[in-house]
């Protein structure tokens, strides 16, 4: 059984670790099917980015634990080997529970747990964290060990020392490398869509041949046997006659689950790319857009200077159906306020500028307020938020008028955290559906009925 990449904390090196190994396979033409535990999409697009298989999301609170294994199965028995890499600590999931976390996909699958450990400072008390996490969970099992900043041959023989009695084995011991520390921004790593952020592939895969036991690990990585689940059906979403969607995929929008355009693409569905960033209008053929997450902040100049995209988006807003999540929601605002102070004229689709504010993240309940294109009322579904930009109103005297044409306009939901209140949130009419939450559409058959029916009313009547 393929093993789980985990760590005590956040930073500790994970993904480092994935992309050591995932770079060592593809240098020997090994092909690894990689996973990422939450609803992760820079991780997940560093994994997919090096020639390997596209990296799959496993996200017991946002799919549901049958759709994680049916995920993880369906797509590790494709290849020889997999390898699923964790978030945060072992133990944190929703809130201050182990619900929907490392720890949870890893006795969900019966996957062992590869530890890697940051080592800095430490040797004795390396053996009291690892027993901590170790005896924490019975059922749970770390079977290997990798030390992290392990910078001269004494600090790994003392460790050696220390770990010399212990029933876990030890894989690798990796020395603190410039060449291999991924650079980081707000919301995480840095896109490999950026220019000069691409990973060298044979420096990390030299590096973990180096530094790694690699034949040792191997056997860690064997994809599971074949194991037959209800395979999700989507013979319901049939689609004999449709309108293309667009979608939004540049390097400004990319936030977005590989399995949306699949299950699009499977009922039936033509999907057509869109670039903002290209300054191209949306194909007079789409009946609906998606404008998924991603930076528009960063490029809220370029996207500015976009006429041609920002006039077609707003003249598709007549006809089309919308459905923006989080930084696509930003770009229906009026304007977009830089970290300079800096305002960036959008659509004025909606009545709101963006700016910086705190982090907002977390796992989020929804509950339905009205019938809409996405949810129904009462409807009970879930999302996952995260952003350092807020949206605040921007109804002056002289956005009355444009106020006047909005009213019609409301929440389609509220929301809250496994620990706050419920609020509304996000924007919706007949036409439209922007919020800050992300969803997985493909694991809700009920919002992707409500989705699809909506593009399909729009299209019926224009046709």
């Amino acid at each position: 059984m393929p093993c789980v990449i985990s760590s005590p904390s956040t930073d500790s090196g994970k993904t480092t670790l994935s992309l050591l190994i995932s770079c060592w396979a593809f240098s020997k033409g090994i092909k690894i099917q990689t996973f990422k535990v939450g609803p992760d999409y820079l991780d997940q697009q560093q994994l997919s980015s090096i020639g390997q298989p596209i990296c799959r999301n496993l996200d017991i609170f946002l799919s549901g634990e049958e759709w994680v294994q049916e995920s993880f199965f369906k797509h590790s028995l494709k290849y020889e080997f997999s390898l699923i890499e964790g978030a945060m600590g072992l133990f944190d999931g929703l809130g201050s529970t182990t619900y929907s976390s490392t720890a949870n996909i890893s006795k969900l699958l019966n996957a062992p747990v590869i530890f890697i450990v940051n080592a800095r400072g430490q040797v004795a008390s390396l053996l009291a964290t690892v027993r901590g996490f170790r005896d924490f969970d019975s059922e749970l099992s770390i079977s290997g060990i990798i030390f992290n900043n392990v910078n001269s041959d004494r600090h790994k023989k003392l460790i050696e020392e220390v770990f010399k009695n212990e029933a876990i084995e030890i894989l690798g011991f990796l020395p603190s490398d410039s060449k291999i520390t991924l650079n980081k921004a707000d919301l995480g790593l840095i896109s490999p869509l950026d220019n000069g952020t691409e990973i060298d592939v044979e420096y990390f895969a030299n590096f973990a041949e180096r530094n790694l036991d690699v034949f040792s690990l191997i056997k860690f990585l064997k994809s599971p046997q074949k194991k037959i689940l209800n395979s999700v059906c989507f013979e319901d979403f049939k689609i004999d006659k449709c309108k293309p969607i667009a979608i939004a995929e540049d390097k400004i929008f990319h936030f977005q689950y590989p399995e949306t355009r699949e299950f699009l693409s499977e009922i039936g569905i033509p999907l057509i790319s869109w670039s903002v960033f290209d300054d191209e209008e949306i194909p007079n053929e789409a009946c609906s857009l998606i404008i998924p997450g991603g930076f528009p902040e960063k490029y809220a100049d370029h996207i500015s200077n976009s006429k041609k995209s920002l006039n077609s988006l707003k003249k598709f807003r007549k006809n089309g159906f919308i459905y923006a999540e989080c930084g696509g929601m930003m770009i229906l605002g009026d304007f977009i306020k830089d970290e300079n102070g800096d305002n960036h004229r959008m659509t004025g689709i909606l009545p709101f500028r963006s700016k910086k504010s705190k982090l907002t993240v977390g796992y989020r309940y929804i509950e339905g307020l009205k019938d809409t294109a996405i949810i129904k009322q009462k409807q009970l579904i879930r999302g996952h938020e995260f952003h350092y930009w807020e949206i605040e109103n921007n109804l002056s005297e002289l956005d009355l008028l444009k106020a006047e044409h909005q009213k019609k306009l409301s929440s389609p939901w509220k929301i809250r955290s496994w620990e706050t209140k419920y609020k509304n949130e996000g924007y919706f009419d007949e036409k439209l559906h922007a919020s800050w939450i992300h969803l997985h559409l493909p694991s809700s058959p009920e919002v992707a009925k409500n989705f699809i029916d909506a593009t399909q009313t729009i299209f019926s009547k224009d046709s």
